[in-house]
Formats: structure tokens, C-alpha cells, sequence
């Protein structure tokens, strides 16, 4: 009797850890994820946006090609910007890149 039980405690499939720990690692590297990479791309992304909205006038941008232009005009979805001596172009409001504080351009060395 006691060699039966020896036959059936060895078949039985030893215990493992339920289901739902196996899961924990890969839900901790989604958060870890979500932290070091979707967060602070949708924080620049809202800043971004906020720049756009918040362009005027007179402003002195950089758009995403590199050029560095006054605005002109506004217009919903488009900018028209003078880049200096006559030279005017129209621009995607979305490739602005920054805005240009003014006295923008202080040595680096004051």
C-alpha cells in the first residue's frame, strides 16, 4: 500500500505559481514603458500644441526645416512668415518648431 502511494505522489504534477504571476513582469515592463516613453512624449506633444495655439503676430519662430522667420499673418492652419528683405513664405502652422524669445539672440558668454 504504501509503494502505491509513493507511484502516485511521484505522478502528480508538481505545484507551480498560478497564472496570474506570470503575467507581473510583463505588466511591469508596460508601466515602466508607459513612464519612460509614452508620458513624456505626450507632455511635449501638449506643449507643443500650446506653443501653436499661443503664436501671435510678430512673433519670431523656427519652423521644423530650420528656418527662422517673423509671422506675418495667421491664419487657422497656415502662417505666413517674413524671412527677412522681402523674402515671404507660407508656412503649416504645425512645423513651427519654437518660438524665439525676444532678445533671443544674447551672447553665449554674458
Amino acid at each position: 500500500m504504501s509503494s502505491s502511494l509513493l507511484v502516485l505522489a511521484a505522478a502528480a504534477p508538481a505545484a507551480g505559481p498560478p497564472g496570474w504571476v506570470q503575467i507581473l513582469p510583463l505588466l511591469a515592463m508596460g508601466v515602466i514603458f508607459w513612464f519612460l516613453v509614452f508620458r513624456p512624449q505626450m507632455k511635449r506633444h501638449k506643449e507643443h500644441q500650446a506653443k501653436i495655439a499661443g503664436l501671435q503676430k510678430g512673433d519670431r519662430v523656427v519652423t521644423a526645416g530650420g528656418l527662422v522667420g517673423k509671422i506675418v499673418k495667421l491664419e487657422d492652419h497656415y502662417v505666413d512668415l517674413d524671412l527677412g528683405q522681402g523674402v515671404k513664405v507660407k508656412a503649416v502652422r504645425s512645423t513651427i518648431g519654437d518660438v524665439i524669445p525676444p532678445g533671443g539672440n544674447t551672447p553665449a558668454n554674458d
